[in-house]
């Protein structure tokens, strides 16, 4: 009996570790959106197109989840480049200075479907507790080559003065030229990474004494 009792662990191990998994963010089918208001009258959207990291996912301990987002700054797209070089400059994001901006978890609460987690969002250099709302994760699916995805979006709200990007114009008819509200929308497609199940326990040594 005592001799099966390494594999039982073993197998108990396993199972406990196997609702977590690692994924890592698909940057070709993922972005992050924005919007902000232009002229206090239209809103003026736009993305990131370079979005990479990484996600555990815990389904049996939404706790012990985890995210770390990096975005490549200068990638921002606006469909219009002379507003796309205003943003990239000094002005605003300060790309040369400021290449990144990231995001990395610190808690993760709710259910699947509807969880938020709080973290550190850094863009411009300064980095401020935000809070995502999250849709997803969706369940796991095999993609046509072998691989198990996920998908997942996730929103929030910022001041951008908060982040030390201040640039604005007045109008004459009164009000300013950029809202300081901006809605961010990220999404997500998540590709698990493969794991090495742990090895198991050795086999007690045999007994090899002679006998009296």
């Amino acid at each position: 009996m005592f001799k099966c009792l390494p594999a039982v662990l073993s197998l108990a191990l396993l199972s406990a570790t196997a609702t977590a998994a690692t994924f890592k963010i698909d940057t070709a089918h993922s972005s992050v959106g924005f919007s902000v208001k232009h002229m206090m009258v239209s809103t003026a959207r736009g993305q990131f197109t370079k979005v990479d990291g990484s996600v555990v996912y815990d389904a049996a301990n939404v706790a012990a989840s985890s995210v770390n987002v990096t975005i490549e700054a200068a990638s921002i797209d606006t469909a219009n480049d002379k507003r796309d070089e205003h943003l990239r400059s000094a002005d605003f994001f300060d790309v040369e200075k400021h290449p990144t901006i990231t995001f990395k978890s610190k808690s993760v609460a709710g259910t699947a479907g509807a969880l938020k987690v709080t973290g550190d969002l850094t863009m411009h250099g300064v980095t401020k507790e935000v809070v995502l709302d999250v849709e997803g994760p969706t369940d796991a699916i095999k993609s046509p080559w072998g691989m198990m995805v996920r998908g997942a979006a996730a929103t929030t709200t910022v001041n951008r003065k908060d982040f030390g990007l201040t640039w604005n114009k007045a109008l004459e008819a009164g009000g300013i030229a950029v809202g300081e509200e901006v809605k961010i929308q990220l999404d997500l497609e998540l590709i698990e990474e493969p794991t090495t199940p742990p090895a198991p326990p050795a086999p007690p040594a045999s007994g090899g004494g002679k006998n009296g």
